[in-house]
């Protein structure tokens, strides 16, 4: 008997002991190696649910795609606002009779109302599901286009304001929702290349918004001309928003039937009296490699938010009457910055490397920084393109390499609230470099405010370097696949090991696609 009950001791044994593994994630792990039949063959988790035994198999669907297709759609068309007014910002201030500085809030309104909101917003994912934060988006941001079709009259400057808010709001319920789709809908392999899929469509907005605005929106001296051009782009956006809001009342889905893998299946058995949102932030806020990565990802992706708000200010100072062209650097940027985020997506699914890559692409989004900072002025647009460029591939290629860390850091932690708080400190940091760069670009000049931020992305790149690469999902898969081997190389025989174990009040995990 002693032979036979060898191996599973030292399975049980070495999950029982990892400190990094849950209560109920022991449990599920444990469930899974001694009453699977097949798990390499058939995919199948076993659990139990009040005595009895009911299979449950991981599985991928084909919809997966279509999911994070829709919602890269509907975060472009919310994305795409963020930057319309900053990027003609010079247009906008003749049209509304407005300072600068009040079009720059036009984008930082979604910076601002980020903070507050985003807390009562994870929470809401976490109680209501993906469903209805996606309605929800969608709703917010049909509302604002269609306000904003309203104000296109010089003395409606607070209606067009108005609008942007809703759009704003709509935001809060958008950022944080790539890491989520990743995880609920896709598999271990390719939950960072969906992740990137998902931050693909708020960067490809952003792209959009710096290139089409200058075009739809010529800077004519005419008024009544202008407020045409005006309402042109802003009857566009708000057709568009319908159609992407009908969309994802019809076709968007909650989840699927049965869990993409096994990190899911034990997420999907926490019960909702098991789960406190308090509590997950509390633990949130105690782990020290997450909250540098707080830190890090709040000073990358302000710098960003910054240079992207202040872009149509800095070339325009340098090349006068270049405003089409500040929207194709814009637009360099971005698609840039798009490349980089797909391949570090398909890097970290092959390598799992997720510090290695992280801190690499900080510290050359530094070096871009400072490269554009000092060839800015040179007077040449093709060098502006092309350390733009570079500048993007590296900066915006960081921003879904943070929230697939983030994950990594905190599971089982809901993976909203984890890039909730990210996008919270990059929100923070992204109004006061928005408002500090300007001030300085005002009295010193662009170069002492591209400077600024060039320091602040050193100090990132150096405090990146501190955080401890603990991650978490791939130990728990690893783990359950270690266990599940264990008992496949063995008899296929009861050891008895279920003796140690507490059946868990596990949920059936199957429900109505």
């Amino acid at each position: 008997m002693s032979g036979e009950n060898e191996k599973p001791s030292l399975v049980y044994g070495e999950i029982k002991d990892n400190p990094n593994v849950l209560d109920l994630e022991k449990i599920t792990i444990m469930k899974s190696a001694v009453d699977s039949e097949d798990v390499r063959m058939e995919h199948k988790i076993r659990l139990n649910q009040n005595g009895d035994d009911t299979n449950q198999t991981i599985k991928l669907y084909k919809r997966r795609w279509f999911i994070v297709l829709l919602f890269s759609s509907y975060s472009l068309c919310n994305s795409f606002q963020w930057i319309q007014y900053g990027i003609i910002n010079n247009i906008f201030m003749r049209f509304y009779g407005v300072e600068s500085f009040t079009i720059d809030w036009m984008s930082m309104i979604y910076m601002l109302t980020y903070i507050p909101f985003i807390f009562p917003v994870t929470w809401l994912l976490d109680k209501k599901g993906l469903r209805v934060i996606a309605l929800v988006a969608t709703a917010m941001n049909c509302a604002g286009t269609w306000i904003k079709v309203t104000s296109v009259r010089p003395n409606l400057f607070a209606v067009t304001m108005l609008g942007q808010f809703c759009c704003s709001l709509a935001q809060v319920f958008i950022l944080g929702m790539p890491s989520k789709i990743a995880s609920v809908w896709f598999g271990s392999e390719e939950v960072s290349t969906a992740c990137s899929i998902g931050v693909f469509g708020n960067q490809l907005g952003i792209a959009i918004g710096f290139l089409v605005p200058p075009i739809l929106v010529p800077n004519v001296e005419d008024m009544d001309q202008l407020a045409y051009h005006i309402s042109i782009m802003f009857y566009i956006t708000a057709g568009v928003a319908t159609l992407l809001f009908l969309l994802v009342v019809m076709v968007f889905q909650e989840r699927p039937e049965l869990p993409p893998t096994q990190a899911q299946a034990t997420a999907r058995c926490i019960s909702p009296e098991q789960y406190s949102y308090t509590a997950s932030i509390l633990r949130l806020l105690r782990n020290k490699p997450f909250l540098l990565l707080i830190l890090t990802y709040g000073l990358n992706v302000g710098c960003f938010y910054a240079v992207g708000t202040l872009l149509n200010r800095m070339i325009i100072e340098h090349y006068p009457g270049e405003e089409l062209n500040a929207g194709r650097i814009g637009l360099t940027i971005i698609i840039a910055g798009m490349v980089g985020s797909l391949i570090c997506g398909i890097w970290l699914d092959r390598t799992k490397t997720y510090k290695q890559t992280t801190l690499t692409v900080y510290i050359m989004s530094f070096v871009g920084m400072l490269v554009y900072a000092f060839t800015l002025s040179l007077g040449h647009l093709w060098v502006v393109f092309l350390t733009a460029g570079a500048l993007g591939f590296f900066m915006t290629g960081y921003l879904p390499l943070g929230f697939e860390f983030g994950v990594e850091l905190t599971y089982p932690e809901c993976e909203g609230t984890s890039s909730g708080l990210l996008n919270c400190s990059a929100q923070v940091f992204g109004i006061m470099f928005t408002i500090c760069q300007g001030k300085i670009i005002d009295n010193y000049g662009t170069l002492a405010g591209n400077i600024f931020l060039c320091v602040f992305l050193f100090i990132g790149s150096v405090l990146t370097g501190f955080i401890k690469s603990d991650l978490q999902r791939q130990k728990a898969n690893q783990l359950a696949k270690a266990a599940a081997d264990g008992e496949l190389s063995g008899q296929q025989q009861d050891y008895g090991a279920t003796a140690l174990i507490n059946k868990p009040d596990c949920p059936s995990a199957s429900l109505q696609a």
